[in-house]
This record gives C-alpha cells, structure tokens and sequence, in this order.
C-alpha cells in the first residue's frame, strides 16, 4: 500500500458499506427466522401429494436453508468489512501520528507511487547534511512508517483474500462459510497453505512431529470451507494422489510406518473429510480439481506405472464426509468404466491385493485394494449420488457381456444396471481385514449405499422431519432390490450383514409394503387411502414381499427394524383412520369395522412372515440365538427412545415414511405409546426366556402378541378420538390379526414350495 493512499484515505464509503451490510445482517436475520418458522414450519405440518410431496417440500427446505446460508455469509462478510475498516483507520492514525512527531523534529515524508522518502524539513542546498546529521533518526522514522504500511497492506491483501475466497465458494446461491472476523477466516487460509506445503514434501521427508501437524490441522479444519479449498487446490489431484499414497509405501515413508501407523486411519478420515468440504465449492480451481481428479481415476499413481490406479486412491478417501453429489456422480461413471476394463465387462474378478502391494485402507475393514468398497462406502453418506448410481447402466444387451436372460425360449443379453451388476452379479475379490479374518466390507458398504439410496438421508440415521418423500427413482430401486432377493433370498441371507440396512430401508416402505399384501385389484384406490403414502410408492408383487420378509427376517437386525416400526405404523394408522375428522377423500371406503380388521389383519400377515423368518434363523442352518432377536428390538428402543416415525403430525405426512424410530412416551402418541410399551415388554429377555420354544407354540405367542398391540392400539385410538367403538375392538382386533397370521402360513408354505425350501409348520 502506498503511503499517500494511505494518508489520503477516505474511508466515507466504506463506512457506508459496513452500514449496509449490518443492515443487511439484521433483515436476513428476521427472514430466516421466518422462513424457519413459518415457511419450513408449515411445509413439514402440511399434508403433501403427487408432485408437491416430491418436490415442493423438498424445495422449500433447501429454499429454508439457503436463507441460513444467506445470513451466515452475508454476516461472515459484515465481519471482515468492519474488521478491515476499523484496522485501516487504525492504521491511518498511526501513521498521521508519526508524520507529525516526525515533522516537530523537522523531518519531512514524500509519497510516492511505489514508495515514499523520509528527508530533514530544510533547504534541498543544506539537506544532504542535515540528512547525515539526523541519519538515526530519519531512519528510525522509515522504519516505523514502513512496519505500519506493512500492516496496512497485509490487513487490505488479506480482506480481499477472504472476500474473494467466499464469494467464489458458490456460483449458485450462498455457501454456508460463516466467520467471526476477518482473521479467523484468513488464519484459515494461512494454514491450508502451510498444510499444503507439508503434504507435498517427499514422504521419506516428513517428520512424525510434521505429521502430527498435518493430521490435528486437517482435524480442526476439516469442515472449514475456505480451508478445504485452498487445501485442496493447492495440494491438487496429482498431490493428494501422491500424498495417500507415498504415506502408505512402507519404502518410501519407512519412519512414519514405524512411529505413526497407528495415527494412519485418523489421517484418512480427516482427509477425507476436508476433501469432502472441499468438494462443495464451485470455484474455478476446484471445479478444475474435481475434473481432473475424474480424469486420473484409470491412470497409474506415481512415476513407475502399474498400481495403484488413481481409482484405487481415491476411493479410499471418499470413505467420510459430504462430497458433491455431482462429483461424486461423475467419478462414480469412472469406477464403473475402469471396473468394466479390469473385469471384462464383468466376466471375472479383479483388484486381489497380493501380499507385496501397499494397505490403501487404514480403517481396519478392507484393505483398500478394490475401489468399489471405498466408493461405496462414499455413497452411503450422500444419499442423491447413490440414487443416481445405482439407477445407472451398467453394460448394455449391445455390448460384449456373458449376462444373458431367457426370453422367447431363447438366452438372449440383457441390460444391466449397476445395482444388478453390483448385488446379483459382481465377482467380489477376496480381502483381509486388520484382525486377518475374510472382509465383509464390499458388500456391507452395498448394503449401506443402497440404504442412502432407497431412502434419501445418509445410512445409519433415522429419517427427520425434514427427509422428503421417496421419489420415482428411489422406489424403482426398492422395486428392484425386493424383487432381486424374492428371485434369490440367499443373496441376502447368506450375507446376513447387510440385513440391518435392508431392515431399515423395509422399515421406511411399510405403507407400499403394506399395500403390497392386501392385493387390491388394478384401479382400486381404496387400499391407497387405507395406506396413504406422499411421493411415489414402490409396486411390489405380493409373493415377492412375503420372500423380502422372510430372508431379512432371519437377521436379528433386519428383523428388529421391521417389527419395531410395523407396530409404530399399525398404531398410527389406526390412529388415523379412527379420527372422525378425517377428510372424506383420505378415508377408506368400508365400516370401520372392516378398517380394523384390515389395519389388523396386514399388520398380523407382516409380524407372522417375520416369524417365519426368525424361525428359519433360530431352526435352521443359521442356528441363531432367540436372545439376539430379542436384544435386537431391545436395541431399537435404546437408541430411538423418545421419537417416534419418520415425521410427527397428523396426517399422511406422518404415515407415509415409517421407520424406527418408535421410543415410549416423548412424541408419540397414545395408542403408539400403548403399543410399545406392550412390545418392548414381551420383547424384555426376562420375559421371553421363560416362553415354550415350541415351533407352534412360537407360532401362536407371536400371534397372541400381535393380537394384543392391534386390540391396544384400536383401544387407545378409539378412546383419544372419542369414538363409541372402544368396546368392540377386541373381536375385531382378533380376527384381523389371525387372518394375517394365517395369511402369513399360506404364503410361507407357497414359498417353500416354489423355492423347494422348509417352512416349519
């Protein structure tokens, strides 16, 4: 900065500025609290369908948060501005200042563009001795006037850095970069750079304590916006590549392995997840990282060729965080291209790590070797990306493949997706875990990936009041995942591991489950009212669910989510349907009694194929322990207790998407509450150890039980609704329940039947 832009300096419009943007700040303030509670509020108390549950609500969400997004940057900025302005005239003054003392000891300063002088207040015939004479002086002068431009500078430089750096995180609406001064967001920027330096240095050259740096910097910073750009960017593709991968070369980094290996899987995670944030950004040199990122997938990392390919890398750090759907997207048609070019369009295996290659996985899981794992696992934290890869093709019928399909008496090609490739036919390679046992972790992270995908929030969570509907991709793929495992329960029984996510995701289709077992003839929209749902509903044949409930049955699990919210849905349901204020075109056209009956009957026919399921586990080749089962819906109550459902309200908002998520007391409501203190209560150990462990007298405890929650439920409805049925429910509860059960028989026997199977009778 120059001194006379400094001295000269009018700071009236920045002022104005700062003005402004605090006025700003304030009225942003005011809409997000509205938008939060008025515009959100109502959106999630509403009652949405068709096209409007698919993607008004979803839009007004997002719409929600771009507010919150608007605030925080809008406030971020006002920060930097006033931290940058007060500075500036601090600046000033000190600078007046020491022009002044400067001129009371007759020492005069010139500016200039690109300097300035210190020289003594005498006549240019006398000034070269003067200036000799008070040398000590004029010096010290100069200096103190430079530290302070110095300053002066580093404070503009810097605010522009910032500023910059925020602006360019999003092309469209607002990033979520959110700072208390100017500083912080430039200290931020500061240690990306200086990051980034350690990273790129050669790996035999970093020092453990250099590691410990690099490690706890990307741990602090790691959902820094302006961090993980900069970070990211300045590393690049090439450098991050380098970096996992020289950090995991026993040759190269021979101390790190010895002193820091156990630190290895935290580095992974927070580099993962700064790579994540860092994704989010639209500026010009990530939207460049993410291409060219993309485009070494199928190339050798290092200078020696051969593996590991960038794919290889990659993936492994895709494995925590939020990544950009649209990233993630389009690397997702990298794997499957090189995944093709390794596997000969899926003839045979590939990616078997040898006892030579290095560990590119540090979790303890896998070891990195096959990138659909990482990848996978990536998926399962971004619930779009892995809707759009899933529905995605794999080979075409043109292509050059051995999967073919019978068709007109004749084999013949077929197209297949990625989930059909993935889940019916992938030649998975054979890996180790840290403990030297067979991994499980490929499929596992299938499993999770298709619970994102089907669902709409990250696997491992519930959904919230704020998950949307399930769209027409989501529910073709529920289609086709419960009608891949009816054609072959084994992909998924022999696979037991997977069944927590399929539970989960059965647990959110209940209403299109629950519709499936009824057989409503084509046009009939009764049933669709009795099983209201928002968005699109998945058409599952009725043979096909009863197959799907009886493989993920057999998991204690996949058993536990579905039985902990069929009982949650049957309870809202009735709560529902009893209420005499329902709208007339949300009520199901027959008496009550036969609502009931129904409600009763489709819950019994689900609890008893479940029963089915877990007979097969605890009798069959699986030899589980009922006690797993029993502990397993134990758990259900232990994690989600005090919520209840995928949203609280009234409505086919709240019935639509049924998940775990069925706690006593809280939320819930009364005949919810009734019917779940009764679960959990035959579901204690204390309780069940003392039971017959019969075959039929399984049969009829769990019948007796299901009995008993629909005749609470009803009860309960009826009474909190004021309705004069509460006294007839009990027959009708019965006779619902054991006509699902026996429905539950017929279609299990007809199961067994077709797959030439045992169902115990």
């Amino acid at each position: 900065m120059d001194l006379d832009a400094l001295r000269k300096a009018d700071f009236s419009l920045l002022d104005d500025a700062v003005d402004d943007w605090s006025t700003m700040v304030k009225d942003l303030e005011t809409l997000k609290e509205e938008a939060e509670k008025g515009l959100r509020g109502t959106a999630n108390k509403a009652e949405w369908a068709g096209v409007n549950a698919d993607v008004s609500k979803e839009f007004i969400g997002k719409t929600t948060e771009e507010f919150k997004d608007a605030h925080g940057q809008a406030d971020s900025i006002y920060k930097i501005l006033r931290d940058t302005r007060n500075e500036l005239k601090g600046y000033k003054g000190q600078l007046l200042d020491a022009i002044e003392r400067g001129r009371q000891k007759k020492l005069t300063v010139i500016g200039y563009e690109g300097g300035f002088t210190v020289t003594t207040d005498v006549p240019p015939e006398g000034r070269v001795q003067e200036d000799k004479d008070n040398k000590g002086e004029i010096t010290a002068l100069r200096d103190e006037l430079q530290k302070i431009l110095a300053k002066a500078t580093e404070s503009d430089k810097s605010a522009s850095t910032v500023l910059t750096a925020i602006a360019d995180q999003s092309r469209l609406g607002f990033s979520d970069a959110n700072y208390n001064s100017r500083d912080e967001a430039a200290d931020a920027i500061k240690k990306a750079d200086e990051l980034a330096r350690l990273a790129k240095k050669k790996p035999e050259d970093l020092t453990p304590a250099e590691f410990d740096r690099l490690n706890k910097g990307l741990k602090d910073y790691a959902d820094d916006e302006l961090f993980a750009e900069r970070f990211a960017t300045t590393l690049g593709p090439n450098g991050t590549l380098n970096f996992w991968t020289g950090v995991n070369d026993p040759h190269s980094a021979w101390e790190l392995g010895h002193k820091r290996s156990d630190k290895f899987d935290d580095l992974q995670k927070n580099l993962s997840l700064t790579l994540a944030t860092a994704s989010q950004s639209d500026s010009a040199d990530m939207s460049d990282w993410k291409y060219r990122m993309t485009d070494l997938a199928d190339k050798p990392v290092g200078r020696n060729g051969g593996f590991p390919l960038g794919v290889q890398v990659m993936t492994n750090l895709m494995r925590f965080g939020n990544y950009d759907d649209r990233f993630l997207a389009d690397y997702g048609d990298k794997v499957i291209e090189t995944e093709k070019k390794f596997t000969g369009n899926g003839r045979h295996g590939a990616w078997t790590r040898t006892g030579g290659d290095q560990l590119l996985n540090r979790t303890g899981t896998d070891s990195g070797w096959d990138p659909m794992t990482g990848y996978l696992k990536g998926l399962s934290n971004n619930p779009d990306a892995a809707t759009e890869f899933f529905n995605g093709t794999f080979v075409t019928k043109d292509e050059d493949h051995d999967f073919t399909q019978e068709k007109n008496e004749k084999e013949e090609k077929r197209t297949l997706s990625n989930f059909d490739y993935l889940f019916e036919e992938r030649d998975w390679p054979q890996d180790t875990d840290d403990k030297g046992e067979d991994s499980i972790a490929g499929r596992n992270y299938l499993a999770a990936a298709l619970e994102a995908a089907t669902t709409g929030h990250p696997a491992g969570e519930i959904p919230t009041v704020d998950t949307p509907p399930h769209n027409v991709e989501q529910a073709r793929l529920m289609e086709n995942l419960v009608s891949s495992i009816s054609e072959d329960p084994g992909r998924l029984t022999d696979n037991g591991y997977m069944s927590d996510s399929v539970g989960q995701i059965a647990s959110e289709y209940l209403a299109d489950i629950n519709r499936a077992t009824a057989d409503a003839p084509e046009g009939n929209d009764s049933v669709a009212r009795l099983f209201p749902i928002s968005g699109t509903p998945a058409e599952m044949q009725h043979v096909d669910v009863t197959r799907f409930l009886v493989a993920v049955g057999q998991d204690p699990e996949g058993y536990a989510a579905i039985e902990v919210s069929q009982k949650t849905y049957m309870a809202r349901l009735m709560e529902h349907h009893l209420n005499p204020d329902l709208p007339p075109d949300q009520r199901y056209d027959q008496s009550t009694e036969a609502t009931v009956k129904e409600i009763a009957r489709r819950s019994g026919e689900i609890g008893g194929t479940l029963a089915l399921g877990r007979t097969e586990a605890v009798l069959g080749p699986a030899k589980e322990a009922d006690g797993d089962f029993e502990n397993a819906v134990n758990q259900k109550k232990n994690l989600t207790s005090g919520t209840i459902g995928t949203l609280v309200g009234v409505g086919t908002s709240f019935i639509a998407s049924p998940a775990v998520g069925a706690g006593v007391g809280g939320a819930a409501g009364t005949a919810t509450s009734m019917v779940m203190e009764q679960f959990y209560k035959d579901s204690d150990p204390e309780f069940t150890k003392e039971l017959g462990r019969d075959i039929g007298e399984r049969w009829e405890n769990s019948k007796d039980a299901n009995t008993a929650m629909a005749h609470n439920a009803a009860v309960a409805a009826a009474k909190a609704h004021n309705t004069p049925y509460a006294d007839s429910v009990d027959e009708w509860t019965r006779i619902g329940t054991a006509d699902g059960f026996n429905d539950a028989s017929t279609a299990g026997h007809q199961m067994a039947r077709d797959l030439e199977t045992e169902i115990p009778d």
